[in-house]
């Protein structure tokens, strides 16, 4: 049908038409008309809604980038420092660190899941592989690198040997092959724990040697263990360690023999219990024994004791000293005595500052005091001397830090 004009009250036809007025005037408006209306704000809402679509489909379609440090193919990347695992526009679902010598790094996530960091450093000269994943990934990535290898490195010789039972005195000691000036950082990767529980503390004697050792002697039967987490500590700059291992250790019966050199007889006490009294010849007045606590360092059946060797000149010289049992450094033994005379045990102190008991030349008579002490003993037993007439032995002097009071022996600790 027709339309008739519409007058805008001037008498004038308006010269600008919408779509809405005509629907209005024929007083018919379909349902979602207003969405189609011209200038409308519905227009406007369209044309932003299309471009939050847009950018949605954009931001979707963006993929999570995983960097690995040490970077991928890298050949000697630094052990100093712990492997990192970053992402962008993502966050990370897991990720593992396989050395090619059988050990993991573990590690951790920041709150936000996008850093993942080793809990330790990696191991020098060792190949690493490092497989991470994105949230909502669908692939891994894999990353490779090489550790370089130290320059300069250092051991610790640890005394005693491993699986070995020692004496109640034996501490456990760790001579290092290189100067350590980080005291600290060395002694903090090395543990020695014991069963049953005692506190155990180290002390250094010098910059090359670590002791530990209870408050008091140990307690018979127990077991110790040795921890070196050496490998790749820094004992001095550029220098390294390399040990990573658990030793352990026993401890025997507690055997304490006690020298009094003022009435020349040694009592050897057996888990408090009198064993044996034998007559003794200890230093004489120019070349006096030590006095004080010591410990059975080494044990030779025969050994040649030359004078020269500990500042005497040519003083004497025996190739075949039986039955002979270290007890400091310096060259204090307990031993056996085959060229004195009888009478010398028990009533004379007649040597160059070692303890002798009775014996036979040729080591192989097992009826003298000499060979049944010497049967009787064990490396780490304790062999007490008093009454010498010569000062208490230095503490380093051989394994004989039992002569620090336990204060002194913890003020040596650097942690």
């Amino acid at each position: 049908m027709g339309v008739q004009h519409i007058s805008n009250g001037s008498g004038r036809q308006s010269g600008t038409w919408c779509r809405r007025g005509i629907l209005a005037a024929l007083g018919a408006v379909p349902a979602g008309a207003a969405l189609a209306g011209c200038g409308s704000s519905a227009d406007a809402s369209a044309g932003t809604d299309g471009k939050s679509a847009t950018a949605s489909v954009k931001s979707a379609a963006r993929k999570a980038t995983i960097t690995v440090t040490p970077a991928s193919g890298t050949r000697k990347a630094e052990f100093t420092s712990p492997v990192e695992v970053t992402v962008t526009d993502g966050t990370l679902a897991s990720v593992t660190v396989a050395g090619n010598d059988g050990s993991t790094l573990a590690g951790g996530f920041n709150d936000a899941r996008t850093k993942w960091t080793s809990a330790r450093n990696p191991y020098s000269g060792t190949k690493y592989t490092v497989t991470a994943k994105a949230r909502g990934a669908s692939d891994e990535t894999v990353a490779t690198f090489t550790t370089r290898s130290p320059g300069e490195t250092f051991i610790g010789y640890f005394t005693p040997e491993a699986d070995s039972t020692s004496g109640v005195g034996m501490p456990v000691s760790i001579n290092f092959t290189h100067a350590v000036r980080d005291r600290a950082a060395v002694q903090k990767a090395i543990t020695v724990t014991a069963e049953p529980a005692v506190e155990i503390v180290g002390h250094w004697f010098g910059d090359t040697r670590l002791d530990f050792r209870p408050e008091t002697y140990w307690a018979k039967g127990t077991t110790i263990t040795l921890s070196l987490r050496l490998k790749d500590v820094a004992g001095a700059d550029g220098v390294y360690g390399v040990q990573s291992k658990d030793v352990t250790f026993h401890i025997g019966r507690a055997q304490i023999s006690t020298v009094d050199l003022s009435t020349k007889r040694m009592v050897v006490r057996r888990d408090g219990a009198t064993l044996a009294t034998y007559p003794v010849s200890g230093g004489d007045a120019q070349h006096t024994t030590w006095s004080g606590i010591m410990v059975i360092s080494e044990r030779f059946e025969q050994t040649r004791m030359e004078s020269s060797t500990v500042g005497l000149g040519d003083e004497y010289d025996i190739p075949d000293v039986p039955h002979a049992q270290r007890l400091t450094t310096s060259g204090t033994f307990v031993h056996g005595n085959y060229w004195a005379a009888t009478s010398v045990f028990g009533h004379e102190n007649t040597s160059h500052g070692c303890v002798g008991l009775h014996d036979a030349k040729g080591a192989g008579d097992t009826s003298v005091d000499g060979y049944t002490f010497y049967e009787s003993s064990m490396l780490g037993d304790v062999v007490i001397v008093k009454n010498s007439g010569e000062r208490t032995v230095e503490p380093s002097n051989g394994l004989n830090g039992w002569n620090l009071s336990w204060a002194d022996w913890k003020a040596g600790s650097a942690v």
